[in-house]
């Protein structure tokens, strides 16, 4: 691979568990990208500010609370308001599937479930980001 890709892994609210999010982030660094792990208990607004300082090609969200709905529009938003529209953003958690197609809506690139192999994940998200 030509270009090294860097990618923030968040969880954003108050869910606690975050050993998904470790685990992509170790498959992502495995597979060459740089990864910035942002940690437990984020906002949008941390999530946003992390993504501009640490100039990222792509975020990804894990979210197993069910706020999905609330705090990924508002992830989006904050990335369009920072001029952030070109940071591709990923998803991975407990995402209903009638909740999928407004996500995408949004512009969220991928999201996974339980059971997505980090195979996959990776290679959607190298796929993803070659494309830009």
């Amino acid at each position: 691979m030509s270009e090294r890709f860097r990618i923030l892994i968040a969880k954003p609210g108050l869910d606690g568990h975050d050993r998904g999010a470790k685990v992509i982030a170790r498959a992502l660094r495995d597979a060459g990208m740089e990864v910035i792990y942002a940690g437990l208990r984020q906002t949008p607004e941390m999530i946003v500010e992390a993504a501009l300082q640490e100039d990222v090609d792509g975020v990804g969200l894990s979210i197993l609370s069910g706020a999905h709905m609330t705090l990924i529009p508002r992830v989006v938003h904050g990335l369009r308001e920072a001029g952030l529209e070109h940071v591709k953003l990923f998803v991975g958690g407990i995402i209903p599937d009638e909740d999928v197609p407004a996500l995408e809506a949004l512009g969220v690139s991928g999201i996974f479930g339980p059971g997505a192999s980090t195979e996959v994940i990776t290679e959607f998200v190298r796929q993803r980001l070659a494309g830009s």
